[in-house]
């Protein structure tokens, strides 16, 4: 792991810079692609298939009974684990809902704000090297809340062509009953101009590697709307003396075995605890299952010592991590200054993993530097807000020569003309 002490400020941007490509080089792959799939529908969808994920899938949705059928492949523990989770997650994105918005801002004017939710949503369930069902739960649960009419679920299919039964079932417990098999750039192509068998959506929902990143950008040329840039994990952790360095590893790695390209960071004031967490990430990495993936991530790791807190701060927020863990003694200065993060894990027994899967809160978050425009997914990811203004003979009245005068001053005649044939109408009644 690279050990940096108190870097200067005009090193940050490169020292901070992610290990992934750039648009540009992936763009020329994803245009290829959506041209296939926008002619050649399903047919693309089953080449794509066959090339990117090496099998052939006849039909591409997957069966309702199979839904059904994928209950019987899960032992009961865990289960009862993706029920408990779900009951946390749906309490966390309920208690989001808020009430109509309504003022009246002059006598007669009464203005209000209503939330809808997005018609059509598509939801996408990354797969490769570990089959995420608990994104399932974090993309269709607040779908289901907001109350989204169409939800459509893509995800990779396995060497023998089907999803795993953990995704099937966490679909099935959400209430989600089109999905599909089929991922990378393929579905985000198919859920942006629709196939024979998948249908279009408004807007795209789910995380993935870089390519499915650029494709969900690249969506938005075709009017279609994308929940966040979210590509490969981060993690940053800020700890000082009074942080575990056993606990810090434990950390650091769990985001490391996400992908080779995932990236950790450790900030601390303590050179102290840069050695001992290093020396904590190596023992633990030997015991891991994917310590291969997790090896190549750690390469991309860095370990960074800076002497003040307020120095910590500005170099967090230049950051702008996905995942943000806060163990340090001044505890609150850290909060009250955190700008630009996806979500914050506090204390020593706030583990990432805690959000990733059961809390409550949504992992589906902002990477690469996003986090300093776009917040996580949320409720209000599914809703648009709607205003209304309904305004009386008594508000036209008081507001109308406002608005013509206005108006005038713009040069739009007839915007003016609008209220002055309403005013004329109210005063020839009155006469």
């Amino acid at each position: 792991m690279k050990k940096i002490y108190d870097p200067k400020r005009n090193e940050w941007e490169g020292l901070l810079s992610r290990p992934t490509q750039k648009v540009g080089d992936i763009e020329e792959t994803v245009n290829t692609i959506f041209k296939a799939v926008q002619d050649e529908g399903d047919e693309a969808l089953r080449s794509y298939t066959q090339k990117f994920d090496g099998v052939a899938v006849k039909d591409i949705q997957v069966a309702e009974n199979a839904l059904n059928k994928a209950e019987a492949s899960l032992s009961e523990p865990l289960k009862k684990a993706i029920q408990k989770a779900h009951k946390n997650i749906k309490r966390f994105h309920k208690a989001q809902e808020t009430p109509t918005v309504r003022v009246e801002t002059s006598p007669g004017v009464e203005c209000w704000q209503e939330k809808r939710p997005i018609q059509k949503v598509g939801l996408y369930i990354p797969g490769g090297t570990a089959p995420l069902f608990s994104t399932v739960l974090m993309l269709a649960i607040p779908a289901k809340v907001a109350g989204c009419d169409e939800i459509i679920l893509c995800s990779p299919p396995d060497k023998n062509g089907e999803l795993p039964p953990a995704v099937l079932y966490t679909a099935n417990l959400c209430g989600i009953t089109k999905v599909f098999k089929v991922g990378g750039i393929q579905a985000i192509a198919a859920l942006t101009f629709g196939t024979q068998s998948v249908p279009k959506v408004f807007k795209i929902f789910g995380p993935g590697n870089q390519y499915v990143t650029v494709a969900k950008q690249l969506a938005t040329k075709y009017g279609i709307s994308i929940d966040m840039p979210a590509g490969p994990s981060e993690l940053l952790v800020m700890a000082d003396d009074t942080a575990e360095p056993g606990f810090v590893a434990s950390d650091l790695l769990s985001q490391a075995e996400h992908g080779t390209d995932s990236q950790v960071i450790l900030v601390s004031t303590s050179k102290k605890m840069l050695e001992e967490v290093e020396k904590e990430v190596e023992l633990q990495l030997e015991k891991l299952p994917r310590k291969e993936i997790a090896r190549k991530a750690i390469a991309n790791s860095k370990l960074i010592f800076v002497s003040k807190d307020a120095e910590a701060v500005a170099l967090i927020n230049e950051y702008g991590p996905e995942h943000y863990i806060l163990c340090v003694k001044n505890e609150q200065f850290y909060l009250d200054n955190i700008a630009n993060a996806g979500s914050v894990f506090i204390g020593n027994y706030t583990p990432e993993s805690a959000g990733d899967y059961a809390s409550g809160t949504n992992h589906t978050l902002p990477t690469n530097g996003y986090a300093k425009q776009y917040s996580g997914v949320n409720l209000d990811s599914f809703m648009k807000s709607i205003t209304f203004q309904k305004i009386s003979e008594k508000g036209i009245l008081s507001l109308g020569e406002t608005i013509e005068i206005m108006a005038e001053a713009e040069g739009l005649e007839a915007h003016k003309n609008a209220v002055t044939l309403r005013l004329n109408k109210i005063k020839e009644t009155v006469n």
